[in-house]
């Protein structure tokens, strides 16, 4: 399986850009908690991820492992590459705490992404950090509203990178 390659260099259209202005009102972001975050791993999952609720936005099945119990977790997560890596951002629209399927990478950082085996890694550097937002930005343009408000309540949002790993006998 190939991950389509996304440019954060590339300007997004008209409708990328308008929906993801939309995404970042207060309908928009009760929908990506009551609807969205719940109907995008099962739309994708059974369209091969083909089709997801972020219609533009480029999405792609992330597949964890809970930190815990070790079973699968699917969540669809907006992307951009980064040379030959992935890059994700954990923003959780900027609530207070970290999305769930942050703290199971972190405990299990061997993933599944968009059909691809690949290794999670966080970014930790500053400089890469400042680097990397502004990469994200020009993808989804919420991000910037997202780290105010994670800001207030003092969580630093964290951006992961994926590289892709050679399938072993624990594979997903």
């Amino acid at each position: 399986m190939k991950l389509k390659h996304v440019d954060p260099n590339r300007r997004p259209g008209l409708f990328s850009r308008v929906y993801a202005a939309l995404a970042n009102t207060r309908l928009g972001r009760f929908m990506s908690v009551h609807v969205v975050w719940k109907v995008d791993p099962y739309l994708m999952r059974l369209t091969r991820g083909r089709l997801g609720m972020g219609l533009v936005m480029p999405t792609a099945l992330l597949e964890t492992r809970g930190a815990k119990s070790g079973e699968v977790r699917r969540n669809a997560v907006i992307y951009f590459h980064d040379g030959d890596r992935a890059t994700i951002v954990a923003s959780k629209l900027g609530l207070p705490s970290h999305p769930a399927w942050f703290h199971n990478l972190q405990a299990h950082p061997d993933v599944t992404f968009g059909g691809i085996p690949m290794r999670a890694t966080v970014v930790t550097g500053e400089a890469e950090r400042d680097r990397l937002w502004t990469l994200a930005d020009r993808i989804f343009a919420p991000y910037a509203a997202y780290r105010r408000e994670a800001a207030k309540a003092n969580r630093t949002i964290p951006i992961v990178q994926l590289a892709p790993r050679a399938p072993g006998p624990d594979a997903q």
